[in-house]
């Protein structure tokens, strides 16, 4: 989600600057590559990169072919091709051993679902969507990103004749929360679908607002995840110490959870080192659905504080994690902020937390359905 933000930020200063853009996209991947289908990259006519499509590799390239879609205004899909250890003789150095299709789409600040549009209306709201990207793999037409799909609503441009279809599957990638690609016979030729499932921003809250805290909250923020910094003390809890959070909450305890929406996304980490605040706020915590509730400090201190709220089942020393964060080493409050961000986002992401050196398989596990 944070390089979707970034591309929305730079594409209203490349508007500002009367500069035209093309967003590119990874649509489709075969084998090995550093970056998944839905890695996105705006570029602005005066060569600003913002996003990646690789690491590093392609990003040249790309440029080239990026000036060549806003030059004739239309979209392009370019394939790169590394399967042929010869890829010198294309100018790029992978070396990643895959085939990446990358769709190259100039933007019509005209068009009201052109893609810049689609992604400001998926960032409009926390809640789980589908973006849905057309191309071909063997015609010259490419129709590009064509519809955001939630639950309640969508925006659409699709051609009438497969709309209903792409809906219906749209509406079960939502259900299975898993991306998915898909072929439809349209116009003589086939035309690849590509369903793609986000969730929104991690929103980390923070129970204290103490010094290390703010680590914590800056590398979370360069995550691109939703800061809220709450804490009873008002010379604790301000703007000047927590520039990045989104939002900062003076409350007691029992003032918290009506003031913090808690959807799947979310995580709370206990760390206020006041015993009686992380108390009362982890025992409210309990009875919800919270998916990751963190609390700092040593396992005794945990187990303390369940013993005391009478709630010490085995469910419940489970569903906390405490101590908070990964081992790893880490000392300084800025080794700890890095160990909690590990976890949390292992959790989220359902990744084992151990060193890829021993994962047997590719980095990237294989969540996209492939029926092409």
């Amino acid at each position: 989600m944070k390089e979707i933000n970034d591309i929305l930020k730079a594409y209203k200063k490349a508007v500002k600057a009367q500069q035209r853009t093309a967003l590119a996209t990874v649509v489709k991947v075969e084998g090995s590559s550093y970056r998944r289908p839905g890695a996105r990259m705006l570029i602005t006519e005066d060569g600003l990169l913002t996003g990646a499509i690789s690491g590093g590799c392609l990003e040249g390239d790309a440029l080239r072919k990026a000036l060549s879609a806003i030059l004739q205004q239309e979209n392009k899909l370019i394939t790169y091709d590394t399967t042929d250890e010869e890829d010198a003789k294309i100018g790029i150095q992978l070396g990643c051993n895959g085939i990446v299709h990358i769709l190259f789409e100039p933007i019509k600040e005209e068009d009201a679902v052109n893609p810049i549009r689609l992604l400001e209306a998926l960032v409009a709201e926390r809640k789980d969507a589908v973006l849905v990207t057309l191309f071909s793999l063997t015609d010259k037409n490419q129709p590009g990103s064509s519809m955001l799909y939630r639950k309640e609503h969508f925006q659409s441009r699709v051609p009438e004749r497969i709309q209903e279809e792409v809906l219906r599957n749209a509406a079960l990638v939502l259900q299975q929360k898993t991306s998915s690609f898909e072929n439809y016979l349209y116009e003589k030729n086939g035309v690849d679908v590509f369903f793609e499932f986000i969730r929104p921003a991690i929103s980390l809250v923070i129970a204290g607002a103490g010094n290390d805290a703010q680590p914590l909250t800056e590398i979370a923020y360069l995550l691109g995840w939703e800061v809220t910094i709450v804490d009873g003390r008002p010379t604790h809890a301000s703007i000047q110490r927590f520039p990045n959070a989104k939002r900062i909450l003076v409350a007691k305890p029992e003032q918290v959870l009506s003031q913090v929406n808690i959807d799947e996304q979310t995580a709370f980490v206990l760390m206020t080192h006041n015993y009686n605040y992380d108390l009362a706020l982890l025992n409210l915590l309990l009875d919800t659905d919270c998916p990751y509730i963190g609390s700092l400090g040593p396992k005794n201190k945990l187990i303390r504080m369940l013993d005391e709220l009478n709630r010490n089942t085995k469910e419940t020393e489970l569903r906390v994690h405490g101590p908070v964060g990964l081992d790893i080493g880490a000392e300084t409050a800025e080794e700890i902020a890095i160990s909690i961000l590990a976890e949390v986002k292992s959790v989220f992401s359902g990744a084992s937390s151990s060193s890829l050196k021993v994962k047997e398989g590719p980095i990237h596990q294989q969540e996209i359905k492939n029926t092409i």
